[in-house]
């Protein structure tokens, strides 16, 4: 009776060890949380020289409309091509913007990217991966220039809501809503 009760208590100290420690996309929108029930995305592009500054969600619910014109402040401006970005990915940008403690917009040097510009960067670089989350925009490549990239990337991380990538060299914070993982480039 013992040894069951022990292997029940196992068990289900693991099983909520799991919950508790499992990186949920619900932690990145947490530090959203406590912001007036607004989502904000701040941002420009040099290479289109296209600024926005949007807020996207308002009391529980996302902004069809707004979503809309992030998606294509987010294209792929080599080809104009334009998807859905993916909401949590722009939930993640918004709550290390939040960390970060500053108001300067971040400076976006990759959303979306077809499988095409995405194919031709590669065949120019190592670091840009063959299936990129780039490709279904779920990944963004950001700089805030008031922040060091350990410090961005230290908030992103912070999120434990998907991927975040240190360019150091390049001076920018790669950050996505795929698996939990950190690397340098």
């Amino acid at each position: 009776m013992s040894t069951d009760f022990s292997r029940r208590g196992l068990l289900g100290a693991f099983a909520a060890t799991l919950v508790t420690a499992a990186p949920t996309y619900t932690q990145a929108a947490g530090f959203l949380r406590g912001s007036g029930d607004i989502r904000r995305y701040r941002a420009s592009n040099p290479r289109t020289g296209e600024k926005i500054d949007i807020i996207y969600w308002i009391d529980g619910d996302y902004v069809k409309d707004a979503l809309k014109e992030v998606n294509w402040f987010m294209r792929d401006w080599r080809r104009n091509e334009a998807i859905a970005i993916d909401n949590r990915t722009i939930d993640i940008m918004a709550a290390v913007h939040r960390l970060t403690g500053t108001t300067e917009a971040y400076t976006l040097l990759s959303g979306y990217r077809s499988p095409q510009t995405n194919n031709g960067l590669r065949s120019k670089s190592r670091g840009v991966a063959r299936n990129s989350l780039h490709m279904k925009g779920q990944a963004a490549d950001l700089r805030l220039t008031s922040r060091s990239v350990a410090q961005v990337a230290k908030a992103a991380q912070s999120c434990r809501a998907g991927g975040v990538g240190r360019y150091y060299g390049s001076n920018f914070v790669h950050m996505d809503c795929g698996d939990v993982r950190t690397w340098r480039g």
